[in-house]
C-alpha cells in the first residue's frame, strides 16, 4: 500500500515554471515505478512522465519533451516534476501514480489502468 501526495500546483504565467512534488509513503517508493498524469477539463487523463524504479531512466510524452523533467530520490519516498516553459494547454490537474508492472528500464506504462496507486491531484493553470 502506497500514500501519494503532491504539492507545488499553482498559476503561472505561459513561459514560467513550477516544480510539482509528490510524497509517498506506506510501502517504499523504489517498488514502484512512478509517472505524472495530467487530465484537463473534458479529456481524458493522459501520461505525461515516467520513471523507473532505479531512477536511471526517464520518459515523456511528445507533447512535454524538453520542456518537463521528472525526477526521484528513493531515500526520502519523493517524486518530481520540473516544469518549464509552460503553455496555456498544460493548464490541467496532475496527479501522482505508482505502477508495480516492471522496473521501467526499457519503458514504463503510459496508460492509467497500469498504475495501482494515485494521489488527490494538483491543479496547475498556465495563463496566456
Amino acid at each position: 500500500q502506497v500514500q501519494l501526495v503532491e504539492s507545488g500546483g499553482g498559476l503561472v504565467q505561459a513561459g514560467g515554471s513550477l516544480r510539482l512534488s509528490c510524497a509517498a509513503s506506506g510501502r517504499t517508493s523504489s517498488s514502484y515505478i512512478m509517472g505524472w498524469f495530467r487530465q484537463a477539463p473534458g479529456k481524458e487523463r493522459e501520461f505525461v512522465a515516467g520513471i523507473a524504479r532505479s531512477g536511471s531512466r526517464t520518459f515523456y510524452a511528445d507533447s512535454v519533451k524538453g520542456r518537463f523533467s521528472i525526477s526521484r530520490d528513493n531515500a526520502k519516498n519523493t517524486v518530481v516534476l520540473q516544469m518549464n516553459s509552460l503553455k496555456p494547454e498544460d493548464t490541467a490537474v496532475y496527479y501522482c501514480a505508482a505502477s508495480n508492472k516492471g522496473t521501467g528500464y526499457y519503458t514504463v506504462p503510459k496508460d492509467k489502468s497500469e498504475y495501482t496507486y494515485w494521489g488527490q491531484g494538483t491543479q496547475v493553470t498556465v495563463s496566456s
